[in-house]
């Protein structure tokens, strides 16, 4: 099976009726905060206090585990576990790097406008359950490791979509629950607020459908298909072997033995297929 061709099908077969839903979300939490008077930073903080504190306090219970979800936040590592999809599937890096910048603006420019203090900023950090660096600036809405994780599963979410009715649901509900399962990780760190990270997922699911849609009708990326390009990423792959390789060293955690292991299966086989154009 081509799993190329299977990719571009599926995007062909996107909608843009599939924005409705994301921002229909996005106008709910904006209601709620409204109705109980949380359009405000000091509204906003205390209306989360028990559902922070809740979230952070069960999950919270396993730092290990959610250090290595909350990885799954870093661009570097989604990419990374990817990389192998620039032979078998350029198509989905097409969207995926589209996403990802789009996602990165969404990122900054909303941290800038909303300008949230983290919860140790307004909490006292001794109350709560912090794992790894605290976190005291005013950038906490909107997640950026959601958005990551959102922006990256909905480019695959996509892709890999099933034919079927029942798969299609299964798929797109399996999926979901992992992203903010994985999202969830950055309340039990003590990095953000619920909400937050709700209205990260919902902004990366966004920019993961705004990726699939530019990169289709803009063709911006079609040189990721072009085997003469490929030293590009094996450059940039290697950088990211060395970045992760320091992680190792320092941090220790199982994501990065396995996202290491995915770049260099992928570096073998895009130098394969370049050394034998």
């Amino acid at each position: 099976m081509d799993i190329n061709a299977t990719i571009i099908d599926n995007y062909a077969r996107l909608r843009k009726s599939l924005f409705f839903m994301p921002l229909f979300l996005l106008i709910i939490i904006i209601v709620f905060l409204y109705f109980n008077d949380a359009l405000n930073v000091y509204g906003y903080t205390t209306i989360q206090k028990r559902s922070f504190f809740a979230i952070n306090t069960y999950l919270g219970k396993y730092p290990l585990l959610e250090s290595n979800f909350t990885q799954f936040g870093d661009c570097l590592i989604g990419l990374s576990l990817l990389s192998v999809f620039v032979v078998y599937g350029p198509t989905l890096w097409e969207a995926l790097l589209s996403a990802s910048f789009i996602s990165a603006f969404f990122s900054i420019l909303l941290k800038v406008i909303f300008a949230v203090p983290r919860p140790a900023a307004v909490f006292n950090p001794t109350s709560f359950l912090i794992t790894g660096k605290i976190l005291l600036g005013h950038n906490s809405l909107p997640s950026g490791h959601s958005i990551t994780i959102f922006t990256t599963l909905t480019v695959i979410m996509y892709a890999f979509m099933p034919q079927r009715v029942y798969y299609k649901i299964v798929w797109f509900l399996g999926l979901t629950w992992i992203g903010f399962m994985l999202a969830l990780s950055r309340v039990a760190l003590g990095a953000h607020y619920p909400l937050d990270v709700v209205s990260g997922c919902i902004i990366g699911y966004l920019s993961g459908l705004l990726g699939i849609f530019f990169s289709r009708e803009l063709k911006i990326w079609n040189w990721v298909h072009n085997k003469r390009y490929y030293p590009i990423f094996i450059l940039l792959f290697l950088v990211f072997s060395i970045v992760l390789l320091n992680r190792i060293i320092n941090d220790n955690l199982i994501i990065f033995y396995f996202t290491f292991i995915c770049l260099i299966i992928a570096l073998y086989k895009i130098i394969t297929v370049y050394a034998k154009k």
